[in-house]
């Protein structure tokens, strides 16, 4: 008796498959070799977005656009200096308790002596038994008389150190000229890109609308996303401001504006915000409950915006799923580290809003929507 047996093969095309998996390697390769310019360009163009709407109230009232995103960029760059000036004096006031704190810590540390050089000694001892039996183990002669000899690793060199700082601030300060002078240039011309994409997109009516629709989409989820994040990083900086100034906790102001300013890094700028104030408490009030306490507050003013207020409103700008969203930060901060971890929303978004209007890209979208 024979028995037919039925089986369903689906043709697999191994070259396109390989062809495939190289041109993901090449184009993850790309991004982070081109960190340098790619960065600017999305930060740019973000600005952009963000300053669009008050460009074109001065163009309604007969303004030029160059002139009117000159205007703005300009008052934008003196609020920043005028900010970063008024709060100088908390961060040099920060520095200056740096020497009084380290003495703190350094007579705490003396006064524990006798039961760290209990601990110490033991850890030595073993340390050296550990090491003869090693010598046994290995055979290794020992001859009398000859002087072991300790490699010592070279002291901090202060000037290689100060160089490489001063290097990193100098790029950066490069960097954001460079932004500045692109979200001029995007401003001043207005909508020619959405012009020329158009224009560029088909001759068929068709593809035309398919492309303002796509445009459009994506200037109302990054206007949204911008707004957001305005909101939120504003409501965190002032109630944390207010929290860290009822606890006494010195330069509350400065403290308050980082987590307006971290708060916009998600995961990491909430935890790196938590630590330093706890630190700070913990030199300042030398209790490590009130240090908690303070980095607690911290932690819980982050953690309701992040958890409760932010996914709400990002849900109605964006319906995406938390998981697509929790991803694409992981890979954009490999690939770009804290910036990547910034700008992987906004991106996501418009990856989002590309692949909801081509047919190509539905699965993509369904994989990325909640």
């Amino acid at each position: 008796m024979n028995e037919t047996e039925t089986v369903t093969q689906s043709p697999v095309d191994i070259r396109s498959a390989a062809l495939t998996i190289l041109a993901v390697i090449a184009v993850i390769l790309v991004l982070q070799y081109a960190q340098p310019m790619l960065i600017p360009v999305v930060l740019g163009v973000l600005i952009n977005y963000a300053l669009d709407p008050v460009v074109g109230m001065f163009e309604r009232v007969r303004i030029p656009r160059a002139l009117g995103a000159a205007v703005v960029l300009s008052l934008l760059v003196a609020i920043g200096g005028v900010m970063v000036y008024g709060l100088s004096g908390q961060a040099a006031a920060i520095i200056d308790q740096l020497p009084a704190a380290a003495r703190r810590v350094r007579q705490q540390i003396e006064a524990r002596k006798p039961q760290a050089d209990g601990a110490i000694d033991k850890v030595q001892k073993a340390a050296t038994e550990l090491e003869r039996a090693a010598d046994a183990a290995t055979n290794t002669p020992v001859t009398p008389g000859v002087a072991r000899v300790q490699v010592e690793q070279p002291t901090l060199d202060f000037g290689a150190y100060l160089m490489s700082g001063s290097l990193g601030l100098a790029t950066a300060f490069g960097q954001l000229v460079l932004i500045l002078f692109l979200a001029f240039f995007l401003l001043a011309s207005g909508d020619l890109y959405r012009k020329k994409l158009v224009k560029i997109a088909g001759p068929s009516l068709s593809k035309k609308k398919i492309t303002l629709q796509i445009l459009s989409e994506i200037d109302r989820q990054i206007a949204s996303f911008l707004i957001v994040q305005v909101f939120t990083s504003t409501l965190v900086g002032v109630v944390s401001w207010l929290t860290f100034r009822a606890l006494g906790l010195h330069q509350a102001a400065l403290w308050g504006l980082l987590a307006g300013v971290f708060n916009s890094i998600p995961y990491v700028g909430p935890i790196a915000v938590s630590t330093g104030t706890t630190l700070v408490a913990l030199l300042q009030f030398n209790d490590v409950r009130t240090a908690l306490t303070i980095g607690g507050a911290a932690l819980a003013i982050t953690s309701l915006e992040g958890f409760l207020l932010t996914p709400w409103l990002t849900s109605r700008a964006a319906r995406m799923n938390a998981v697509a969203v929790f991803l694409n930060i992981l890979f954009w901060g490999w690939i770009w580290g804290v910036w990547g971890a910034l700008l992987a929303v906004p991106m996501l978004m418009v990856i989002k809003a590309v692949c909801d209007h081509v047919e190509e890209f539905k699965p993509v979208s369904e994989l990325i929507g909640d």
